[in-house]
């Protein structure tokens, strides 16, 4: 079962050469340009998991009328504030602002390697297990919309692709995963990707 070997996988330590393998956007496309660590904004996000019997991923749809990343596809979270004792903290706080999940409600099960986009962030992705049948609010400022979609389905490598596109006048190489009408691509996508692997 699925969330017995997210339970097993990331109670051990990633394996050697693992944030190496999938770090970040970097992974795609090598720049010579990319940002020292040191100068990108610490951020965290909740992959939020329903304990049933298919196990469903928490996500959401930014809105459109959002300055960063409009319309797109995202887990709940946001920066790391002063007040937040660390990326778990935040990961919590984010989800409970941007759709009303109770912090109580998460158990946690660990977090994966940071994940630095190419838009300045390095992203800590905290993994939680959630109950089936909560009813969720977006925050309508941030959030235009809540879904499910089926885990299995999302870290199986055959359902996650490489896409390319032109960003800042360069070519740039990045993950996809279509379900249905959700496109979920760039750093949820390399997301997922990294967790598969971690699975692996």
């Amino acid at each position: 079962m699925v969330i017995d070997r997210l339970r097993v996988a990331l109670a051990r330590p990633a394996a050697a050469g693992f944030v190496e393998s999938m770090g970040g956007d970097w992974d795609l496309h090598p720049d010579p340009d990319r940002l020292i660590p040191a100068m990108l904004t610490p951020a965290a996000v909740l992959v939020a998991v329903t304990r049933e019997a298919e196990p469903q991923l928490l996500l959401t749809r930014r809105n459109a009328d959002l300055r960063r990343h409009p319309g797109q596809i995202a887990f709940p979270g946001g920066r790391i504030d002063p007040e937040d004792t660390d990326a778990i903290a935040a990961a919590l706080r984010e989800a409970e602002e941007e759709v009303a999940l109770p912090r109580r409600a998460v158990e946690l099960l660990g977090t994966l390697d940071r994940y630095e986009t190419g838009t300045g962030y390095a992203i800590t992705p905290v993994v939680g297990l959630v109950p089936p049948g909560l009813a969720f609010v977006p925050q309508p400022s941030e959030v235009a919309a809540v879904f499910h979609v089926p885990l299995a389905f999302v870290l199986n490598p055959a359902n996650q692709e490489v896409r390319s596109g032109e960003w800042q006048g360069r070519e740039r190489r990045f993950y996809a995963i279509r379900y249905g009408d959700h496109d979920i691509w760039g750093a949820t996508a390399g997301i997922l990707v990294n967790l598969a692997r971690r699975l692996a």
